[in-house]
């Protein structure tokens, strides 16, 4: 992928949400979702984490089931508890991808140490066709990020679409069959609230590091 391939916010079809927007998008996806699982059955199961447990600017509210490189199936809510840094990649890219992991490393390294211990870092990949749990546990081993931190997940195509709506994340799929995409750097509070957002690539990372540790205290 070449950098004119990569969306950035400076690109005219890339999204900047308002807190506001953002909770009524998220409210319009989840109540759409029920609606459309009550249709094809009357007793659908009950997700794994209630939304009533979560704000309603909660991203944990979704009950969309991932796949992590080890195989086991989550939903984002399982996160609850510990403050988030997320982005969205896909394993193929050899140009944008790279660059925000490193940010997310040099984001990592400069917390304060009791932050860093608590903070989970997530990838989740764009790319349903090709990132398997298998192909993102060899990313995980060729990229080297430690299991006890980094979480990578796998999902379903409308997944991954409704989660980068949400995010404000625009990509698209181009003719080789990578993806172009906005590079945004998401942190979530321990209740799954965006509390930062820092778009673009090796910038400064002292404001998302001083908001991520805003939010652990």
């Amino acid at each position: 992928m070449t950098p004119q391939e990569t969306l950035n916010p400076s690109f005219p079809f890339a999204m900047k949400r308002s807190p506001a927007l953002l909770a009524l998008t998220l409210s319009a996806a989840l109540l759409s979702a029920p609606l459309a699982r009550a249709a094809a059955c009357c007793h659908a199961p009950a997700p794994e984490h209630e939304a009533a447990a979560f704000s309603e600017k909660s991203l944990y509210q979704l009950d969309a089931t991932w796949t992590d490189d080890r195989g086991n199936a989550l939903t984002l809510g399982s996160l609850q508890g510990r403050p988030v840094v997320l982005a969205m990649v896909f394993a193929n890219c050899s140009y944008a991808c790279p660059i925000l992991v490193n940010d997310m490393q040099r984001l990592r390294a400069a917390l304060p140490d009791e932050v860093r211990e608590r903070a989970q870092f997530v990838l989740v990949s764009f790319d349903h066709e090709r990132d398997t749990p298998a192909a993102l546990a060899a990313y995980r081993e060729r990229v080297g990020l430690d299991p006890e931190y980094w979480t990578l997940l796998h999902g379903e195509p409308e997944n991954i679409q409704e989660l980068a709506m949400l995010l404000g994340i625009k990509f698209r799929r181009t003719p080789a069959g990578d993806y172009a995409h906005s590079n945004v750097i998401t942190i979530l509070n321990e209740q799954g609230e965006i509390v930062h957002q820092r778009p673009g690539l090796q910038g400064e990372v002292a404001t998302a590091a001083k908001a991520l540790t805003l939010v652990s205290r």
